[in-house]
């Protein structure tokens, strides 16, 4: 909802004079205009909540390390321990579930990190991360953990309500309404503000309604831009429309690679498991981490135990912050040789787009810089809707608060430009389904309704013959 006009002049779709003059812009702003205003005012509670929570998101990162600090820093030591000394007293402290993964301590100031799966109270898709002292092995504590990022348990929270407001699969339709809306809305926002004279773009010297639509529209466009890398990077991993982008860069071979975890040799899926800890198959953890280390991978890992007899380990890097490190390897536990190996160089175009396009959306790519500009983006999105919710106010007259934009825009529209524009819905729809189903049911409730106005008499304009 970035923009809206200023004066009933600008709101009121007019009836316009036929003239073979007439530029293409003159009957398209009435549509424009209704889309606009409509979209956003049934939109902007969704965006509302995202833009709320998100600007809660982008600040969790610090909250968090201030929140856990007992169980994600220690003193720094003289040595660190194997790492499968630390995790054989993770596992004693915690011997409920699976080891299914390990992150050694990343630096020297933090603990290690031993994530459990199938621990009871624990959901499906969430591990118990027990914090393990590198140096000592002393166990500092554990907690629900969540994602690929490693959420601790107040993160995981808002991460969560930002995207299903913590109603499971189904409240993720909320997410993506607003994210397949946000583009259209910020871009018509754009085309509307643009096309007002400059003297009507002003803000100083201005007051009421028009100082609002000052403020709203100069916020609008210096923001569209984020609101336009938002919009797509959020329908990435979405529902529907992700789905669709999934298909289209398989379809393209653009997808992201994954390392192959079949171990190789004959005895491969035959290491022992020690007594102490279910994850010391074959040459064990100390081995296998050596192996990656010596294929260059450095600080941050996850070591990743066998899934079964006939697979190995995976290390893979888990930096999404910039410069990116995600390079994987396949170990073989028999003999602790890497059977597979996958560089993020070498990743897909796409693939790399989208790793980075979700990283920035996240806050983690850039840091605290990254997480900086989102939180000014959600503020301005916040103060965009309450200024786009206070014209609608102000545009009333005594009892008609929130007075629509009179219907009937489309009609005004040449049939040249109306039809390949329906064309465009419609693959919208197709693609970006919560973007083309209520955009279409806005337009046939607006077709009906029209004409029922129209067939009592009380068509708000006429149409143009």
């Amino acid at each position: 909802m970035t923009t809206a006009p200023t004066t009933e002049t600008d709101e009121s779709p007019q009836a316009v004079a036929p003239s073979s003059k007439r530029g293409l812009w003159s009957p398209l702003r009435p549509l424009v205009l209704r889309l606009h205003f409509y979209a956003g005012v049934l939109v902007a509670p969704f965006l509302l909540v995202a833009a709320t929570t998100g600007f809660l998101y982008a600040a969790s990162f610090q909250a968090e390390r201030i929140l856990y600090a007992h169980e994600m820093t220690v003193p720094v030591g003289d040595e660190k321990l194997p790492i499968s000394e630390q995790v054989t007293a993770a596992r004693k402290a915690h011997p409920e579930g699976t080891v299914s993964a390990v992150r050694p301590s990343p630096k020297d100031d933090e603990t290690t990190r031993v994530m459990l799966s199938g621990v009871p109270g624990i959901g499906e898709t969430h591990t118990l991360a027990v914090f393990v002292d590198p140096y000592t092995a002393k166990v500092r504590g554990s907690l629900e953990q969540y994602g690929s990022t490693g959420a601790l348990p107040l993160r995981t929270w808002i991460d969560e309500f930002h995207a299903n407001l913590q109603l499971g699969q189904n409240g993720r339709l909320y997410s993506e309404l607003a994210a397949s809306w946000l583009w259209v809305i910020a871009g018509g926002g754009l085309v509307l503000w643009f096309s007002r004279r400059r003297t009507q773009r002003k803000i100083r010297g201005t007051t009421g309604r028009r100082r609002t639509l000052g403020l709203h529209g100069t916020v609008g466009v210096w923001a569209a831009l984020g609101f336009f890398f938002l919009a797509a990077t959020g329908l990435t991993w979405s529902t529907y429309a992700g789905a669709h982008i999934d298909e289209l860069r398989t379809s393209l071979h653009q997808s992201t690679p994954a390392v192959s975890a079949a171990a190789g040799g004959e005895h491969s899926g035959h290491g022992s498991a020690s007594a102490e800890t279910d994850v010391e198959h074959g040459v064990g953890l100390d081995k296998v981490l050596a192996s990656a280390r010596a294929e260059g991978l450095g600080d941050p890992v996850e070591i990743v135990p066998p899934a079964d007899a006939e697979s190995g380990y995976v290390v893979r890097q888990v930096q999404r912050s910039w410069p990116t490190k995600q390079d994987a390897v396949a170990v073989d536990p028999s003999n602790g040789e890497v059977t597979d190996t996958v560089r993020f160089a070498d990743y897909p175009v796409l693939a790399k787009l989208t790793r980075w396009g979700i990283d920035a959306h996240t806050g983690v790519l850039f840091g605290i810089g990254n997480q900086l500009v989102l939180m000014a983006l959600a503020l301005s999105l916040i103060l965009l809707i309450l200024w786009g919710y206070r014209m609608w106010w102000q545009r009333g007259r005594t009892s008609a608060f929130g007075r629509p934009i009179p219907r009937g825009a489309w009609q005004q529209v040449p049939a040249y430009v109306l039809v390949p524009l329906m064309a465009a819905i419609a693959v919208l729809g197709y693609f970006v389904p919560l973007l083309g189903i209520p955009l279409a049911a806005f337009i046939a409730v607006d077709v009906v309704l029209g004409e029922i106005a129209h067939r009592r008499g009380k068509r708000t304009y006429a149409t143009a013959k």
